[in-house]
C-alpha cells in the first residue's frame, strides 16, 4: 500500500522537465537514502554493545590489527542488520530512472548494496561493500561474506579477511571515483540524495557538475551545508517520497509503478 501522492513544488515540476530531456543524468547518494531502510548510520550505530567505542576502535586498518575479532564482529552485527533491510521507494525510483534516460550513472556512499537490490544494474560504490570482504595482506576480494573463524583466512594466503569497506585514513577506489569525477564533468541532470556534501573528496562532485553547466538537484532532509548557485536546486524531504514524485512527473505517462 502506498500513501498520497507527493505534491512537487513548481521549481521542482520544471525540473522534471530537464530530467526528462537529459541525455545523461549522474546521481551521487549518501546515507539518507538508506536510512529509509531502516539502516542506522555508522555513527548511529554506536549504541548498545558499540557504545564504548569510538569510530577509530572498529574502523581503521590500525584497529583491526590490534583486535581482529573486534571488529569483524562489528560489521558482522552491521551486515545483519543490512540482510534485513528492503529497498524503499527512493531506491526503486533511482532504478527506474535508470531504465528511462539515454544515459545514467549511479555512485553511491553506502555500502549496503540496497541500490543493486532495487534494481539499479550499474553502482560505482565510493566506500566499498558491507556484503564482501577481501584478504587484509593482497586485497583480493572475495564477493561472499565468508563465515568460519573469527575473523575468517582468506583461501589464497590464510591471511585475515576483512569487510571490503574503506575505513578511515584509506583512499576511496581509484575507479569510482574517477567515474563519479568524468559523470559530473560530462552529464547534463545531476541528483545528489541523502547526503549533506560537505566531506570530500565526494563532496564536490555535485559541485563538479554545476561548474560545468549542468542542472542539479539537491534532496536531503536538511538544507544544512548545501550550496546554492543558478543551476542549483535544494529540495527538502525524504528520498522515498520526492524521488517517485519526480520521476512521475516527468514521465506521467508510464504510472508510478516500478
Amino acid at each position: 500500500m502506498t500513501g498520497p501522492a507527493v505534491r512537487l513544488p513548481p521549481e521542482a515540476r520544471a525540473f522534471g522537465e530537464r530530467l526528462r530531456t537529459a541525455r545523461h543524468v549522474a546521481v551521487l547518494t549518501g546515507a539518507g537514502v538508506s536510512a529509509e531502510s531502516g539502516i542506522p548510520t555508522f555513527r548511529e550505530a554506536l549504541t548498545g554493545l558499540w557504545a564504548r567505542y569510538r569510530p577509530e576502535d572498529l574502523a581503521t586498518p590500525a584497529a583491526f590489527a590490534r583486535h581482529p575479532e573486534i571488529v569483524w564482529q562489528w560489521y558482522a552485527w552491521r551486515r545483519e542488520i543490512v540482510q534485513r533491510a528492503s529497498p524503499n521507494p527512493g531506491h526503486r525510483a533511482l532504478a527506474r530512472l535508470e531504465r528511462l534516460v539515454p544515459r545514467f550513472t549511479l555512485v553511491t556512499q553506502n555500502v549496503d548494496g540496497l541500490h543493486q537490490r532495487a534494481g539499479s544494474a550499474r553502482v560505482y560504490e565510493l566506500h566499498g561493500n558491507l556484503l564482501r570482504t577481501r584478504c587484509s595482506q593482497e586485497g583480493v576480494v572475495v564477493p561472499r561474506w565468508v563465515e568460519g573463524p573469527v575473523p575468517p583466512r582468506c583461501p589464497r594466503c590464510g591471511a585475515p579477511l576483512r569487510p571490503d569497506v574503506v575505513w578511515f585514513g584509506e583512499v576511496l577506489p581509484a575507479d569510482a571515483l574517477e567515474a563519479a569525477w568524468a559523470a559530473a564533468a560530462a552529464c547534463d541532470v545531476f541528483l545528489s540524495v541523502g547526503t549533506s556534501n560537505l566531506v570530500e573528496p565526494a563532496a564536490s562532485i555535485p559541485w563538479i557538475a554545476a561548474s560545468q553547466g549542468a542542472a542539479v538537484l539537491i534532496v536531503n532532509t536538511t538544507p544544512e551545508g548545501q550550496r546554492c548557485g543558478p543551476t542549483v536546486q535544494v529540495l527538502v524531504g525524504r528520498a522515498g517520497e520526492l524521488l517517485p514524485a519526480l520521476v512521475a512527473a516527468a514521465w506521467p505517462e508510464t504510472g508510478t509503478a516500478d
